[in-house]
């Protein structure tokens, strides 16, 4: 470090040589040390250097029957060992803020809870009408955008009817909710209107983890006199490229 506490602008050669072994094999699979040197421009006697290196430090493998060589298992540590410390928070931020520019309207994020998924941050729209957001609100599974999202990609089993009706147009009854929850499944987002709360809009869409998993759940909501049907076509295509953003930086990867 420098006294500034900066990471020094100098660059240390056989640092990033191995670097490009790591990103080349990262790329590759299983290589030799010929091809690995043909990817990397660099000449043989330096790639099979750097890997004997990388190979005593774990962070390559030579595969005894072939001879080439692979990704280490400790690559695998220390990914987990940084997934591990990310907030879903601070990576999702930066999302809601450009979907409240983008629409005007609030951006939530909610994590599943035990009954209902739970809102952990948000974002206020830019219109002097908000719709009522805070910090541990839930919304409700049967009733909400962000809830049934969550009981579409948790993995969890659909709640036992009857449900509460929150207005005339909230869904109670189970079957009912199988259909909804299973369109979810196949369009990959959720939408409500006027179901927990007359004159809300909302939609939202799943943020996946490293392994897959729903790790959160990203919405958009407002009033449904502005936030009405052509609007929300227009803000689903946003949600979803924010929501696949969200999950990269979390460590998604599409199968």
């Amino acid at each position: 470090m420098s006294r500034t506490r900066q990471p020094s602008a100098r660059r240390i050669g056989a640092t990033e040589r191995a670097i490009a072994v790591l990103d080349t094999l990262a790329e590759g699979g299983e290589l030799g040390t010929n091809e690995i040197a043909r990817r990397t421009d660099m000449t043989p006697s330096t790639v099979s250097r750097q890997l004997g290196t990388l190979v005593a430090a774990g962070l390559v493998e030579r595969v005894a029957t072939t001879g080439r060589y692979r990704l280490g298992i400790r690559i695998v540590h220390l990914a987990n060992a940084l997934l591990a410390r990310l907030d879903v928070r601070e990576v999702a931020r930066p999302h809601l803020v450009a979907l409240v520019e983008a629409t005007g309207e609030t951006a939530t994020l909610s994590v599943s809870g035990d009954e209902d998924a739970i809102t952990v941050d948000f974002v206020p729209g830019a219109h002097q009408i908000q719709p009522v957001s805070r910090l541990g609100r839930p919304s409700i599974a049967h009733a909400t955008s962000a809830g049934k999202v969550m009981l579409a990609f948790s993995g969890r089993e659909l709640p036992i009817g009857p449900f509460r009706a929150y207005t005339a147009r909230t869904i109670t009854d189970p079957p009912s909710l199988a259909r909804e929850i299973e369109r979810v499944r196949e369009r990959g987002y959720a939408e409500a209107a006027g179901e927990r709360e007359p004159g809300l809009a909302a939609i939202a869409a799943p943020i996946r983890s490293s392994r897959s998993e729903l790790e959160a759940i990203v919405a958009l909501q407002g009033p449904s006199s502005r936030f009405d049907t052509v609007a929300v076509e227009a803000a689903v295509p946003l949600l979803l490229e924010r929501a696949d953003a969200i999950s990269r930086e979390l460590g998604w990867r599409p199968a």
